[in-house]
Formats: C-alpha cells, sequence, structure tokens
C-alpha cells in the first residue's frame, strides 16, 4: 500500500505562561542519564469528528500552550546529558496531511510498520535532543487524524508520556490539571556510572520492526504453562519469556540477558505518585545460560527467572541503588557490550490508560508507536479490547527473517483483523 506523507506546515509552540526562574533547570537523576539516545514515539489514530479538523487543530494548539506551563521540560532543551534547560524555546509542532483514509491504516494494521515512520516528525535515532518534546498531526481523507508524541528518553519513561498526554487531553477539555512531581533527581540522585553507555546500542545498520499480536487465550496458555507451585507469571512476563525463547532459538544463543523495565513508583518506600514526571524506572535482569529444549524447559526457566529478576526490584535494592549502587550483574552486562553475551530488553505500556486520551472528540481508536533504532528490543502494548497484547518488536533484518518464520511463534500469533487484534 503506497502511503504517502505530505508536509503542511512546521511551528514552534511555546507554553503560555514563562516557567520561573527557579524552575529553568531541571536535573537528571543518575537513570535519567543512562537511557538511550532515542525518542519512543507514541501514535494515537482518531476517526473523524463533528469538530472540523482546522478547529481540531487549534485546540491541540492552544490546549498544548497551557500544558507546556505544567510540563515546561518538555518546552526546553537537554544540555550536557546532564540536564534540561527549561528555556521556554518551544516543542516542535509538524501538520501533514496523508494520501488515504483511515480505514487504510485500521485494515492494514500488518502492514503498518512498513511506514510507520511517515506519522513521526523526527525519526528516534536523530536530533532527539534538539526539542525536549515533538509532535505531529496527520489528517486522513476521511477526516480521522493521527497525532503522534514523542520526547527524549532521558526526561522520562514510558508512563511519563502518558501521564502528560492524559493531562493534556484534559487541559483541552477543559479542566483543570495539577502539575506532576518532578522528583526523580532527588530519588536517585545524578552520578555517571564508567563503561554505562547505551549509546553503543543505537544500531547505524537496519534495523527491522514489526508487531506481533498474541490475543487473551494465548497469553492465558502461556501463562497456565510457565506456572509454578501454583504461582503464575504475569502476562507481560510470561510473553516476554515466549518471545526471549523464541529469538534464541532464531538466533542460536544459548547465553543471553534478558532485561524488563521496572516501574518503581509503587515499590519505592514510602511509594510515590504514578503521575511522578521522569525516568522512575529500573532494570529487572535475568541470565540465561542454557542448553535445554527451547520449545519446553527453556522457556520454563526463562519464565522463572525473568519473575524472580523483577520480585528483587524491591524497597530494599532500591535503597541502595539511591546511594548508587547497581543491582544486576555488572559483569554481565559488559559481557553484553562486548558482544559476549545476547541482550534482549523488554518494557511493557500494558495497564497504562494509553485507550483514554480524550481531547474532547472521543478514545483513539488504535495507539501504537514506530521503530527505535535498537535490536533486540520489544515493547508491549495492550490491544484496544480484551486482555491482547501488541508485541513491537526491533531487531536486525537477518535475525528477523529467521524470528517471523519460527513455527513455534507462528501457531501462537492472533490471527483476527489482519493480524491485529481490536
Amino acid at each position: 500500500m503506497g502511503i504517502e506523507v505530505e508536509f503542511i506546515s512546521k511551528e514552534l509552540i511555546k507554553p503560555s505562561s514563562p516557567t520561573p526562574q527557579h524552575l529553568r533547570k531541571l536535573q537528571f537523576s543518575s537513570i535519567d542519564q543512562n537511557q538511550y539516545p532515542v525518542s519512543i514515539p507514541i501514535i494515537l489514530f482518531y476517526p473523524k469528528s463533528n469538530i472540523p479538523n482546522l478547529q481540531r487543530s487549534q485546540l491541540l494548539k492552544q490546549s498544548l500552550s497551557k500544558s507546556l506551563t505544567i510540563f515546561y521540560p518538555l518546552a526546553g532543551r537537554i544540555k550536557n546529558y546532564s540536564y534540561a534547560n527549561c528555556n521556554d524555546q518551544g516543542a516542535l509542532f509538524i501538520e501533514t496531511k496523508a494520501n488515504c483514509q483511515l480505514s487504510d491504516i485500521l485494515q492494514n494494521r500488518n502492514q503498518y510498520h512498513n511506514y510507520s515512520k511517515k506519522f513521526i516528525p523526527l525519526q528516534p535515532e536523530k536530533g532527539v535532543y534538539q526539542y525536549g518534546s515533538l509532535f505531529q498531526i496527520t489528517y486522513f481523507k476521511c477526516g480521522g487524524l493521527a497525532l503522534s508524541f514523542a520526547m527524549p528518553h532521558m526526561l522520562g519513561d514510558a508512563s511519563s508520556e502518558l501521564t502528560f498526554l492524559n493531562c493534556w487531553a484534559a487541559v483541552a477539555r477543559g479542566n483543570d490539571v495539577e502539575a506532576p512531581p518532578f522528583v526523580s533527581d532527588s530519588i536517585f540522585p545524578p552520578k555517571i556510572i564508567s563503561g554505562f553507555d547505551l549509546s553503543q546500542w543505537v544500531f547505524k545498520e537496519k534495523v527491522v520492526t514489526k508487531p506481533f499480536v498474541f490475543d487473551a487465550l494465548t497469553i492465558s496458555a502461556l501463562r497456565d504453562k510457565y506456572s509454578t507451585n501454583g504461582e503464575k507469571l504475569s502476562r507481560v512476563q510470561a510473553l516476554s519469556a515466549f518471545i526471549a525463547s523464541r529469538i534464541m532459538a532464531a538466533t542460536n544463543n544459548t547465553k543471553s540477558m534478558v532485561l524488563n523495565s521496572v516501574n518503581v513508583r509503587q515499590r519505592l518506600n514510602p511509594p510515590i505518585p504514578e503521575q511522578s514526571f521522569g525516568n522512575l524506572v529500573w532494570i529487572a535482569a535475568a541470565v540465561i545460560d542454557t542448553d535445554d529444549d527451547r520449545e519446553g524447559e527453556c522457556c520454563y526457566e526463562i519464565g522463572r527467572r525473568i519473575k524472580d529478576s523483577i520480585r528483587g526490584v524491591n524497597a530494599e535494592t532500591l535503597e541502595e541503588l539511591k546511594k548508587g549502587e547497581l543491582h544486576f550483574s555488572m559483569e554481565a552486562f559488559m559481557e553484553c557490550l562486548k558482544g559476549g553475551m545476547a541482550r534482549y530488553s523488554f518494557s511493557s505500556w500494558c495497564h497504562f490508560p494509553i485507550y483514554e486520551v480524550d481531547f474532547g472528540w472521543g478514545m483513539p481508536e488504535w495507539v501504537t508507536t514506530s521503530s527505535v533504532f535498537i535490536d533486540n528490543v520489544v515493547t508491549f502494548l495492550d490491544t484496544k479490547q480484551g486482555q491482547g497484547i501488541e508485541a513491537w518488536v526491533n531487531m536486525t533484518e537477518d535475525d528477523m527473517a529467521k524470528f517471523e518464520n519460527d513455527k513455534h511463534l507462528l501457531s501462537h500469533l492472533s490471527s483476527t483483523s489482519n493480524g491485529i487484534e481490536t
């Protein structure tokens, strides 16, 4: 399908009120400082509304300006990977139009990865620190639109992105919004860690990104299969174990590190609000070194180790992390950096309110993401209805060719709605 997007306009949206002088510098935490130097886009597809698109555009810009007063780092610029200069220079806002109907996208979602980058203003690996946030509206012939939002990963995690989107939508609806706590640097003081440079994992060569959808019944069966002593894995843990086992099979890796991002807001003592802004996540690392049958026991073992590693991200270890101590195997991590061990990273947006972002014209029909230039990274999103999960998998071209033709993987994929469960 020949999807083309034509540029209309570009502007900087500035906060409606200037940022006070005492808030002009947002110091990054030690976790902020060690994020991938990329942006992770969120793209929301909305159907035609009774509100004309010109009016929707004006509402988005006006409410964004007000929201940037509350979320002031998003209108600033990153300086020296150590802090955000909240100088009110503005967020990049681009408008475009597509040569197709929204239905062309929704009815052919299994082809969306071929043109997903057309709906984002800058590519995820380029120029992401030039702006504190980036937005793009794309108008479809039918009157529907796509809205994309991205910010440098150093500014915040996926939970922070969804907090912003829902607050922005609330402002558009005329509601009052409270400023989120910007507390990450006070919890995890800045500390540059020698040798801990995730930019080494941002590929310059081609990385292929494709979605794979698993329905509720399949995920439930995986949870049952990997349960032990009556204790089930979560939906995300079971799917992480299954996908990791299939990547290992496709790439012939038997020694690997499986990394899961863990939201620590409620694991801290005392807990902090879910709306807290920043990178309030830590990495649960499970080292897998086995030659077992990857269609059976290996999957079970990966699942057990994933669950144990996530359980280990608790108040006690987080207290030590505040003091600058790392709680996963640095020796194994350095082996990954040197190429001696494979690494698979999993990030979950499941249970986030991604389908509740209502600017006054209803909920989105589909919420998804786009490519990132990092191999062996998997992002999970809930499907709109039911308990299915859409897994965006990033791999090198050669590895993806093996992975997507894995018979065991194919037998577990959803077959509804062109591969995307709705």
